[in-house]
């Protein structure tokens, strides 16, 4: 069997779901963080149930698979948020850029009624795959909800999500959960240098062991974050509006995870001594430490997480942005 469709990381799940496919539960929740190939997957799982060659991994070559390949298989659905950017990464973080909110509507569920009541169009499985199933608003869920209740004959819910913790707990009750894995660092970065990736432990470090996410950052953005950083070792003494012009070509999401992360090292370093994400930056913020207004940087460390909790609806980056940066200063001695 090649496993060209999945990630090394993953071949240990994918034997032991092999090995009981004759005996799937009707849905399964496949949790983890982002950035470590869950929707592959979960793609992959299905394309794999419906091909012709069961025994195998998809063969990519029967009619099964190149219907599924060519997105119009009869016996599967995929749902998504309506707003969603279909090529994405599917782990990416960032909220949408339009600014919408992204959900999966009730009338995408609902739409699954009259799938659902059909045989399968070659006597096997029907599968429907949602993504990020956290994604569901109160009344898609319920709908979705009463499908997982009562569940029909030869159906397979997959559920792929980010967040388990904001889906229904009823619906989180009504699947089998599956903890995606997250690779060991030493064969994350193996599988990033094969990539071509150089750096890659201190890629690896800052996308928060997820490779997939180390993977995508561009290069622009790794030296727009290396500036970034330049800013933010200058403490009190930083320009926060020279900061914020920077960091609005990135997105404010974007920007809010780089500032929650670079606090939450900072306060780190300071309390423990260690580092999460800037590994390569222990000494600088060694010093840095030495100004810190722990009251003020735990403020700020909050005023992040609720600015995070609103990043799809920024009322003005440049403003929301400047704010938290002046904040940042803030959180400074100016001595030496």
């Amino acid at each position: 069997m090649i496993l060209k469709d999945i990630y090394p990381w993953q071949y240990d799940l994918w034997q032991r779901l092999r090995e009981i496919r004759s005996r799937l539960p009707h849905a399964l929740l496949l949790q983890g963080q982002p950035g470590i190939g869950k929707l592959k997957f979960a793609n992959t799982l299905a394309q794999s149930l419906l091909c012709q060659q069961p025994d195998h991994a998809p063969c990519g070559s029967c009619q099964s698979c190149n219907w599924f390949l060519q997105n119009s298989h009869p016996d599967f659905r995929l749902l998504e948020p309506l707003d969603a950017d279909s090529g994405a990464e599917e782990d990416a973080t960032a909220p949408a850029k339009s600014g919408k909110k992204s959900q999966i509507g009730v009338d995408q569920v609902r739409e699954l009624g009259d799938f659902l009541g059909l045989s399968s169009h070659r006597a096997g499985l029907r599968i429907v795959l949602l993504h990020p199933a956290e994604t569901l608003n109160t009344a898609s869920a319920n709908a979705l909800l009463k499908m997982l209740e009562e569940p029909p004959s030869g159906v397979l819910f997959l559920l792929v999500t980010h967040q388990a913790q904001r889906l229904l707990p009823t619906v989180r009750s009504r699947c089998n959960h599956i903890d995606m894995p997250l690779p060991a660092r030493k064969a994350a970065e193996a599988w990033l240098a094969e990539q071509g990736i150089k750096q890659a432990s201190q890629r690896l470090a800052y996308a928060g062991g997820a490779p997939l996410l180390a993977l995508a950052d561009d290069a622009m953005s790794a030296a727009r974050l290396g500036e970034l950083h330049a800013y933010l070792l200058l403490g009190a003494k930083m320009d926060p509006f020279a900061a914020t012009a920077l960091c609005v070509k990135d997105g404010v999401a974007e920007v809010l995870n780089r500032l929650q992360k670079w606090v939450y090292d900072v306060l780190s370093v300071l309390l423990t001594g260690q580092l999460r994400y800037h590994n390569e930056l222990l000494q600088p913020l060694q010093g840095l430490v030495k100004q810190v207004d722990l009251n003020k940087l735990l403020d700020l460390q909050r005023s992040l997480n609720d600015a995070r909790r609103l990043a799809q609806h920024p009322l003005n980056a440049d403003l929301q942005l400047e704010s938290l940066l002046i904040q940042y200063t803030q959180a400074f001695s100016t001595r030496s």
